[in-house]
């Protein structure tokens, strides 16, 4: 019945605007990342019990985040009419999607072990949650833009606006790879301390953390086409 209810919520937003239920969309992806960077840093607290709720409180929101897309997909099979061609939309929204996926995978894999390792690993894991975050809330802020460009039918200086604010997420994209690099290269210079085990496990952590921003970059270079091509 929940389920039932959300759909049909999800649907009349559809109705009044296309555009809303895929910022409703990116900011269910916000709200996994932002539950994530809460969990991160319990598990550098070694707060473990306060990592594996947060993981299932992110459980709830990806399914919310997944109901709002499969709704999206089936009212485009529909004769609705849309101010962009529905295939890109729907190239733009699978790499949106993935960054709730992504949030809800690396959440699960802070639950399955504790955290052992020198400060400065800790200190890395916080600036690349940091940034990653950063580059999430930035990515949530430019499709935010999407409802405006339809009110104002596309005019020229909203569309630029919206282009610069993929540019900055790309940017912010980059400054995680350079901080995830680093993160590695930390990570297998103190394996004698971590363990083999524990650096892969911190490895894969750091490779998922990332994922969640180049997710985003990737939508948000979906988005970029999106418009031009419209």
């Amino acid at each position: 019945m929940i389920k039932k209810d959300y759909i049909r919520s999800v649907l009349n937003i559809f109705a009044s605007s296309p555009f809303k239920p895929l910022v409703m969309h990116a900011n269910k992806g916000g709200d996994c990342v932002r539950k994530l960077n809460e969990s991160l840093l319990a598990f550098c607290n070694g707060d473990m019990e306060k990592v594996e709720a947060l993981s299932h409180e992110i459980d709830v929101i990806e399914h919310e985040a997944d109901v709002i897309k499969q709704t999206i997909r089936s009212e485009l099979s529909s004769s609705i009419m849309l101010p962009v061609h529905s295939n890109d939309l729907l190239n733009f929204l699978k790499p949106q999607d993935s960054i709730s996926d992504d949030a809800q995978e690396v959440a699960f894999w802070l639950t399955v072990r504790q955290f052992k390792a020198p400060d400065e690993i800790h200190e890395g894991f916080r600036e690349l949650m940091a940034k990653t975050l950063e580059t999430v809330e930035m990515y949530e802020i430019l499709v935010s833009t999407l409802g405006e460009l339809l009110e104002t039918s596309f005019s020229k200086r909203d569309v630029e606006d919206t282009l610069d604010l993929v540019v900055k997420v790309e940017e912010m994209e980059h400054q995680v790879d350079i901080i995830e690099k680093d993160l590695v290269r930390q990570i297998f210079m103190n394996e004698d301390s971590i363990g083999a085990v524990g650096v892969y496990h911190l490895a894969r952590l750091v490779r998922g953390i990332g994922d969640i921003a180049d997710k985003s970059e990737h939508a948000a270079d979906r988005l970029r086409t999106m418009i031009l091509r419209r």
